[in-house]
């Protein structure tokens, strides 16, 4: 494990025996780590980094009235860790976790290692099954041709 990791996370790594490594990988194999607050509740929604969430199917999934992106302190009070580098589980608090659908058709993923610099690899079944995530449908559709 590089020493890049953030020491909250390095440790829940060490504990699931993974490693954590700087490396490229294409946009859709990073995995976004954001937060939202649905009807003021916080939420993590995992995204692949090729897409964008889709705030009202959040709120469908969850059956919240209203999500919007939490601020950068509720991000750091929830997760313990920083915009940009939040990782998908290892977090301060229990929150509920969201992962698109999209992350599944990934053989291996990408995700912050609880700094904006260092990242580990992942088959997405597993982030999924560690961070406690429902899967679901919550990044944006591109528009129909023609609409």
């Amino acid at each position: 494990m590089t020493t890049a990791a953030h020491p909250r996370f390095a440790e829940a790594l060490t504990a699931l025996g993974i490693d954590a490594e700087a490396i490229g990988c294409e946009l859709g194999q990073i995995v976004k780590s954001l937060v939202f607050a649905a009807d003021g509740v916080p939420v993590l929604v995992l995204m692949d980094g090729a897409s964008r969430v889709d705030v009202a199917a959040v709120g469908r999934e969850l059956g919240a009235a209203r999500v919007t992106r939490a601020d950068a302190a509720v991000v750091r009070e929830t997760t313990g860790y920083a915009i940009g580098g939040v990782p998908p589980f290892g977090h301060r608090t229990r929150t509920r976790v969201l992962a698109d659908r999209s992350l599944l058709v990934h053989d291996t993923v990408w995700a912050a290692a609880g700094t904006p610099h260092t990242v580990f690899p992942m088959a997405p079944e597993e982030l999924v099954r560690h961070a406690g995530a429902t899967v679901a449908d919550v990044r944006e559709q591109a528009p129909a041709a023609g609409a």
